[in-house]
């Protein structure tokens, strides 16, 4: 089997190798499956894929990017002593720190007030309370 190409800025040649060592080793459907998708994904973003360029740029490469916030948003919350998580918990506690994160936590509140009234109250009683007194 060939090394893959790893020079930089040649996804789409690293693209064709894949092709045509998945075609070479004659692959079962669902490992064939799992190289297809890869190869369609990273088709797709060829125009984003420019490393050589980044690099020379000094622009950011986006693991830095991501893994900072993702170290503050979540690997601080969830490595607390005597924490449990859930995959649940997890993901709402998550998604809350990025709309605090964010500044739209006021926003937010007011939205889940409005529709946390509606769930309880409002839906239960169409027609309004008539007071009985």
């Amino acid at each position: 089997m060939q090394p893959l190409p790893h020079r930089p800025g040649e996804a789409a040649q690293v693209t064709d190798a894949l092709e045509a060592q998945a075609d070479a080793l004659e692959l079962d459907d669902q490992r064939r499956f799992g190289v297809d998708k890869a190869v369609g994904y990273l088709r797709a973003k060829l125009p984003y894929l420019g490393y050589d360029i980044a690099l020379a740029e000094g622009w950011p490469i986006a693991t830095g990017v991501i893994e900072g916030p993702a170290g503050t948003l979540v690997k601080d919350r969830r490595d607390i002593t005597g924490a449990r998580w859930g995959l649940a918990g997890a993901e709402a506690v998550l998604r809350l720190r990025v709309v605090i994160s964010n500044g739209d936590f006021e926003e937010y509140r007011e939205y889940h007030v409005q529709r946390e009234h509606l769930r309880v109250h409002a839906i239960r009683y169409p027609d309004g309370l008539a007071l009985a007194a």
